[in-house]
């Protein structure tokens, strides 16, 4: 997360799987992770890790397609190959190198014959000089620049680094990377939570426009703020250098310049929790802002017009903000009121931040979402068109239109600890499942990815609750007739065709005993899932509980 090209849930799973100890690796690695050379990464990570065995086209490459295993990664190989068994100059390589990119009949033919012609020289049969040629061809197609990987392995390897030895200064410097993009943002967030780093809320006396560090935590950026611009921060960080911290929200609103900060900004503020070190809780700064605000716009105004208070012309107490010496003009008590509750405040970190940062209404759901092998809506975009996903998190939108033959169908923003994501329910799935749809319903939806629109959707097949502290189990019951390991190989096979995160246990009948089946073979209980299970044991050997 947050390292340049190695960020994604895929290129992650490559990584698991090749174990590069060599920078070499990650320079290949990244030019095979793309369209077309990524059907290869099985392959190279199985020839460097000894259960694949190394070959060459010709004896006399090995020293060109060594460091990527006898696999021709890069353009480069493609053009020195050209030149160790066609007797190609090195023009005429990048010459070939061009022509198989543009897949031209005529100019291929011509190429062909060249190669066909130096490869006789060395002895190579017209047969073995086709068959380099072919597999030149077919690598040259989408082969990757080794001048352009090694770059983004270079910055890979930093970044990495970077992450690994200074985590908190790494992702204070990412954050501050995407501050312009929300989503970004907390998905960046739930990547410190997930590594042990706090994010601390924005705050008047302590923050920065961008994320800093502050004490092995990093302190939210107040250009990270909605409504907060360049100028009213500028302001607000003078105010701070020039007299001190701010003492309360009308000392705030006093000392910075209410030309450049609005009241929609100082609210803005307040709903982020900017002002909570300075003691009282949001509900009252709420109740406060027009009063304190209006005061200090008249003040502001009056200084502006020469019409001076009775102690503004005396030296001020060091580190008091203003007027007789030992004043601090830190404005009327705030007003009593009841404290907001926590789902309003968690409602307004989401308006101004993008995000919940003191706790997420998710928060009691984690568990069941990791259990239920949940793909996180950040994550969707790394999956392909039709996979079968589950997600789960909070109703917060929904629409529902009519199709042309008049049939009523759905869509709903389902947001999880990452994003959000646009759910499509069609009119028969509707059907089923409209009652779930509320706002602010947590559910889990079982369906399908789809990029029609580019961004990812999910077409949703099965919704349920998602209900905090409730366990879902399978259970398949095994008649004795059928405890015979074809049988039981069987019921393996559907296991791993529906693999979830939901346990599956075995009743053994002829011995009183249920077993709790490798975690691999956790499932999915959607329809098709038990269906495939029922037409094994019959509709009474299979059953799902809940709770």
């Amino acid at each position: 997360m947050a390292v340049f090209q190695l960020e994604s849930r895929g290129m992650q799973g490559m990584l698991k799987d090749a174990k590069p100890d060599r920078f070499e690796d990650i320079i290949a690695l990244v030019a095979l992770y793309r369209p077309g050379p990524m059907d290869l990464i099985p392959s190279f990570c199985a020839r460097k890790h000894g259960r694949e065995k190394v070959e060459y086209p010709d004896p006399r490459v090995e020293p060109v397609l060594k460091e990527t295993y006898g696999i021709m990664v890069y353009q480069e190989q493609v053009m020195q190959m050209a030149q160790i068994v066609g007797g190609y100059s090195l023009g005429g390589a990048d010459l070939l190198r061009r022509a198989m990119g543009k897949k031209k009949a005529e100019e291929m033919a011509e190429h062909r014959e060249l190669f066909r012609g130096g490869a006789a020289k060395d002895g190579l049969s017209t047969e073995k000089a086709d068959e380099i040629f072919d597999l030149m061809e077919k690598f040259a197609g989408y082969g990757f620049n080794k001048s352009h990987s090694a770059p983004y392995a270079l910055v890979a390897y930093q970044t990495a680094w970077l992450k690994a030895h200074y985590p908190v200064e790494f992702m204070a410097a990412s954050l501050t990377s995407v501050m312009g993009s929300s989503e970004r943002v907390a998905y960046y967030v739930e990547e410190c939570r997930r590594m042990g780093v706090e994010v601390l809320p924005p705050d008047v006396n302590e923050s920065q426009a961008r994320f800093t560090v502050a004490g092995g935590k990093i302190r939210f950026g107040l250009a990270a703020v909605k409504n907060l611009g360049e100028a009213a921060i500028e302001a607000i960080v003078a105010a701070r250098e020039e007299k001190g911290p701010f003492r309360s929200l009308y000392d705030f609103c006093r000392r910075v310049d209410t030309r450049l900060l609005n009241k929609r900004a100082v609210e803005s503020l307040i709903k982020a929790g900017a002002f909570d070190s300075l003691g009282g809780h949001r509900g009252q700064y709420l109740l406060a802002l027009d009063r304190d605000l209006e005061a200090a716009q008249r003040h502001q105004r009056s200084e502006r017009e020469g019409q001076l208070s009775l102690f503004s012309d005396i030296p001020a107490a060091s580190g008091a903000p203003g007027g007789a010496p030992g004043f601090q003009e830190v404005g009327p008590p705030l007003p009593p009121c009841d404290p907001l509750p926590k789902a309003s405040l968690l409602a307004m970190e989401k308006e101004v931040l993008g995000l919940y940062l003191s706790g997420h209404p998710l928060a009691q759901y984690q568990a069941q979402l990791v259990r239920l092998d949940t793909v996180s809506t950040a994550h969707l975009s790394e999956r392909w068109e039709g996979d079968a996903v589950t997600v789960g998190g909070m109703v917060s939108n929904t629409k529902k239109i009519v199709t042309r033959n008049g049939s009523p169908m759905m869509f709903a923003t389902i947001e999880d600890l990452t994003g959000a994501v646009e759910v499509v329910i069609f009119p028969s799935v509707l059907e089923k499942y409209a009652g779930l749809l509320q706002p602010d319903a947590t559910v889990i939806v079982r369906g399908r990815v789809s990029f029609k629109d580019e961004e990812p959707k999910v077409i949703a097949d099965e919704i349920q609750p998602l209900e905090a502290g409730s366990e879902e189990r399978v259970y398949v019951t095994i008649p004795p007739e059928l405890e015979k390991q074809e049988f039981l190989e069987r019921v393996r096979a559907v296991l791993e065709l529906n693999r979830g995160g939901v346990p599956v246990y075995l009743n053994f009948l002829s011995c009183g005993k249920t077993l709790l089946v490798d975690r691999e073979c956790w499932i999915r209980p959607d329809e098709d899932a038990i269906a495939m299970l029922t037409g094994l044991v019959g509709e009474d050997g299979v059953s799902v509980q809940r709770g």
